[in-house]
């Protein structure tokens, strides 16, 4: 499974990939301390239905 992390903040929009779900979260709520609006978006061919190429699984804010 891959998770994308999206970090935005005013104009700037930082994204970012990693395999790990931990190493996801904590560098999402890294981020999220920081000031960001942070979206973790679970990508998975096999579990995601083919209309759902993207899921999300964890926004903070």
């Amino acid at each position: 499974m891959a998770y994308r992390i999206v970090a935005e903040r005013g104009n700037e929009t930082v994204r970012m990939d990693r395999s790990s779900s931990l190493m996801a979260v904590a560098k999402a709520r890294v981020w999220a301390s920081e000031g960001w609006n942070v979206t973790i978006i679970v990508r998975d061919a096999e579990a995601v239905a083919p209309s759902e190429p993207e899921r999300r699984m964890l926004a903070c804010g």
